[in-house]
């Protein structure tokens, strides 16, 4: 459990992704004829499978900014493309699928994934959702700590930000984000607790251990965990975007706060910033940007797009040092006009009327294969 330093404000992204038949669109179990063909292509960063055999996981490198993070995470996304055409399956961003039933999935077997089901039983299928993960560099332990609880008073920024997984099982669930809501189900998911430095957090790490919950911080499926053997904190709210694009821009935003954070220390941590943890948080995945947030700083409540026009002002400068500056703008651009992912899934719907044609061009856009008419932006 030493905390390994990592370049400060580095920045990486893990993005798992959808696999889908050409027929109708369902999720495929092709995980394994995919990553192996990937494999003798060749490509940057990492693709790795997940826990079941319909998904896969993109990791990228560490990034200084957004720039060469985006043009990475394309990359990946090209290679990935290719590969899936020879199969002849599409991949897919977003942070659910709309119609497959978790009865038909299979665990991808490696020897944790196969525990996972023996310890969470049908859970481990439903955790067939899709999130990005932000990792964001820390120079030691106590820095990650305090990073960790500073970003939790942001979380609802993150979720509505990302936002895309509005339909689950064939219904659309009213949520911009309900692939949260099967995180919730975990015993082990939440917050990290209000520890106050990086020995604190050891000791409380050792005594799960001691009483034989955890073994590794893998263990753990907090929204914001510490990740000590890479030197960040993971940030792991985000829905899956329904581009690469999209998936850099938030992670910039991360990366851009992240700074603020560490360089000015605007805010202390605080128990209240918990007490209003899971309201917050629900409200950004009910109701995206349109939900309400109560700052326990402040004390009083706004609106959560308010809010996050706010700071993204606020840490501009930031972005700025990062040369990160041209991608905050282009996210205040799509919050200042309401955008989502999850709304664009819903308009979609609504022009195509079936779910089936959803998953086709959701597909299609993150592949990079969409028709300029066909955009629903």
């Amino acid at each position: 459990m030493e905390f390994r330093s990592s370049p400060a404000l580095s920045v990486g992204v893990e993005l798992e992704l959808q696999i889908l038949n050409s027929r109708d669109f369902d999720l495929a179990r092709d995980a394994a004829d995919l990553i192996a063909l990937l494999g003798k292509a060749g490509h940057p960063g990492q693709v790795k499978p997940e826990i079941t055999e319909s998904m896969v996981e993109l990791n990228s490198s560490i990034h200084g900014n957004h720039g060469t993070l985006a043009a990475e995470l394309a990359a990946i996304r090209d290679a990935v493309t290719a590969c899936a055409r020879r199969l002849n399956v599409g991949i897919a961003g977003g942070g659910s699928h709309a119609f497959h039933q978790w009865t038909d999935r299979r665990i991808y077997p490696t020897e944790r994934f196969n525990h996972l089901l023996s310890v969470y039983g049908y859970l481990a299928k439903q955790f067939t959702i899709f999130g990005q993960h932000v990792h964001l560099g820390c120079p030691d332990g106590d820095t990650a700590v305090y990073l960790a609880h500073i970003l939790a008073r942001y979380v609802p920024h993150f979720i509505a930000l990302s936002a895309s997984s509005p339909f689950q099982s064939g219904e659309d669930t009213t949520f911009q984000s309900s692939r949260l809501n099967t995180v919730s189900a975990f015993p082990l998911s939440g917050q990290i607790p209000f520890v106050q430095s990086w020995g604190e957090f050891r000791q409380y790490f050792e005594t799960m251990r001691g009483y034989g919950v955890v073994e590794s911080m893998k263990d753990f499926y907090w929204d914001i965990r510490p990740k000590p053997e890479y030197g960040t904190v993971e940030v792991r709210v985000f829905d899956t975007p329904l581009t690469v694009e999209r998936a850099a821009l938030v992670a910039a935003y991360a990366q851009a706060l992240a700074r603020h954070i560490l360089a000015d220390r605007p805010l202390a941590p605080s128990r209240e910033v918990y007490m209003l943890y899971n309201h917050n948080r629900f409200q950004a995945c009910r109701y995206g940007l349109h939900g309400q947030l109560v700052d326990a700083y402040s004390r009083r409540a706004v609106g959560l797009a308010e809010d996050l026009l706010d700071t993204l002002r606020l840490v501009a400068p930031h972005a700025a040092a990062l040369e990160n500056g041209e991608a905050l703008a282009r996210l205040a651009a799509s919050v200042e006009a309401g955008y989502s992912d999850a709304d664009w899934l819903r308009r979609v719907h609504a022009g195509r009327g079936s779910l089936h044609d959803v998953a086709r061009i959701q597909s299609e856009r993150w592949m990079g294969l969409d028709r300029p008419e066909a955009r629903y932006d």
